[in-house]
């Protein structure tokens, strides 16, 4: 058999169940590769199968996809059944409660993914306090480190920075010229840099 080419289930049909005795002698011809004897296994035991994973999984898709399943596992194992250990129809039976199981655990766990993956990506929550203590911190520092520049390079730096002035600007303001400011200016924040540890 074509495992690719397995036939849509005919679940239109309901089954009364097959009768065992027969079954069993079917799987055995399916255990040595008789196609033939897998097309009558199907149809016995196709709606059987599919009434299982539905009653399980109650979504028509995916009950039909593991009714496939069942089917292509039933020509691959069919060697595997044994007769004293149960009836045809029960070793069938149970491959199909077995894979719909197995379904609904692979969805559960699925979801269970998701919804741990979700909750790791949301923000833990904002901590003001915190944030506004560190915020408090950091300007105290830039306060001491603009104390250690001279008058003109913390006139220039928090004009251009805290003010938003062009060079230009600046130097108009402090009544400086223009390359004097810009050589104070470089200073100061070289300076500012060294005083905070950073690196610009």
């Amino acid at each position: 058999m074509d495992e690719d080419a397995v036939r849509p289930l005919d679940i239109g049909v309901v089954a009364q169940g097959p009768p065992s005795a027969r079954l069993g002698g079917l799987l055995r011809r399916v255990a040595r590769g008789d196609d033939e004897a897998f097309d009558e296994v199907y149809g016995l035991v196709s709606p059987s199968v599919y009434g299982l994973a539905r009653r399980i999984l109650r979504d028509p898709a995916q009950s039909e996809e593991v009714a496939q399943e069942v089917l292509v596992e039933i020509w691959r194992t069919a060697c595997r059944f044994d007769e004293n250990r149960g009836s045809a129809l029960a070793w069938v039976m149970t491959l199909a409660h077995r894979r719909a199981v197995d379904r609904v655990r692979s969805e559960q766990a699925a979801a269970d993914r998701e919804a741990r993956a979700a909750a790791s990506e949301t923000h833990r929550p904002f901590d003001e306090v915190a944030e506004e203590v560190g915020d408090r911190l950091e300007r105290e520092r830039v306060r001491r480190c603009l104390d250690t520049l001279t008058d003109l390079q913390r006139q220039s730096v928090r004009l251009a920075y805290y003010g938003g002035y062009t060079y230009r600007e600046v130097a108009r303001l402090l009544a400086t010229p223009l390359g004097t400011v810009k050589t104070r200016m470089r200073d100061g924040l070289i300076r500012l840099r060294d005083c905070l540890g950073v690196e610009w």
